[in-house]
């Protein structure tokens, strides 16, 4: 069969736990049959090309690890590869992570999954994006000096040099949403318009509002107006979700990379179950959090809060309207 492809060669305590498995639903077993054996040969063969060494993949299992794409677990008597497969679609979405990837391992001293390969493909009569991931064995749960060292890990993250405005080149993907960018020279602008207000005017296409959009940009952006962060390399998504640790120490995946307030990446550790104070002393070892982090902090929950409440709903809405109220008030 016909096979037409372009790519190129991609804690709540003192303890991470790591992701559970879910059920496949009806959408991830769409993408399952989407995966035949013509698939597999084409995978094997970009791998084999990016590694320069025969591989040939002889078992596949599904794995959990997205809820936007299907993951598989590939190997044959030697290696083992972690794959990420999704539908064809124009933004990409394994192409950016691909990106943010490449990005944060171009950082000495930080850890994320290897980009073995990654591109698109017309096989079966179906357009499927791929992601080809070294494979890692995670540890089931990390102790409080694995949490010290994610810490210092993030920290050299967001030390990273090179970097003279806010944003990315391309808008990517947090989670099943898309982030906006561009670049910007104004960070209060940035953070203002791009996160904030980019959330609102999606809530307002649903119909939806939850507050004068207007009024809490503008509130969001007086309050930055005075911040000058040093741009970092920021990991994006950063819950406990997206951390975890191999026998080699923490590791970092599944980004929503974007140049900003390093700031923003510590806000989110503090929601959706936290990574205990081990990981804050190792990153303050490191790398000192600014005067006024705490005033600043629901702002950046914000844009995450937002995101949740669109995705799935009410509870988060409610939470988004208590911190736009501790906002405006403050």
């Amino acid at each position: 069969m016909a096979v037409h492809a372009s790519g190129q060669n991609h804690p709540g305590s003192n303890r991470i736990i790591l992701g559970k498995a879910r059920n496949i639903d009806h959408n991830e077993r769409k993408v399952f049959d989407m995966v035949t054996a013509t698939m597999w040969h084409f995978i094997s063969e970009q791998i084999s090309s990016a590694l320069d060494m025969p591989f040939i993949c002889q078992h596949q299992k599904m794995a959990s690890g997205g809820d936007t794409h299907q993951c598989f677990v590939i190997r044959d008597e030697r290696h083992r590869f972690f794959v990420k497969i999704h539908p064809l679609e124009a933004s990409k979405p394994l192409k950016c992570e691909a990106e943010g990837l490449s990005a944060m391992a171009a950082i000495e001293g930080v850890s994320v999954p290897r980009v073995i390969a990654c591109g698109d493909v017309h096989v079966d009569g179906r357009d499927i994006e791929y992601l080809v991931l070294s494979h890692l064995r995670f540890q089931p749960s990390v102790d409080t000096a694995t949490l010290y060292g994610l810490g210092k890990m993030v920290a050299r993250l967001h030390q990273a040099n090179g970097y003279a405005h806010y944003g990315w080149d391309e808008d990517n993907f947090i989670g099943a949403s898309v982030q906006e960018n561009g670049w910007y020279e104004n960070w209060a602008d940035f953070f203002a318009e791009k996160r904030i207000g980019s959330m609102l005017e999606r809530f307002s296409r649903k119909g939806m509002m939850i507050t004068d959009n207007d009024v809490l940009v503008n509130s969001v952006h007086q309050q930055l107006s005075s911040h000058h962060p040093a741009p970092s390399l920021l990991h994006g998504d950063l819950w406990s979700g997206n951390a975890g640790a191999t026998n080699k120490g923490p590791v970092l995946y599944d980004p929503a990379v974007y140049v900003g307030d390093a700031e923003t990446d510590l806000a989110m550790t503090e929601l959706f179950g936290g990574f205990g104070e081990a990981f804050y002393e190792g990153y303050r070892s490191e790398h000192a959090i600014a005067d006024g982090y705490a005033a600043r902090k629901p702002i950046y929950q914000l844009y995450h809060i937002l995101n949740h409440a669109l995705l799935f709903g009410s509870g988060y809405a409610n939470q988004a309207k208590s911190l736009i109220s501790q906002i405006q008030h403050s």
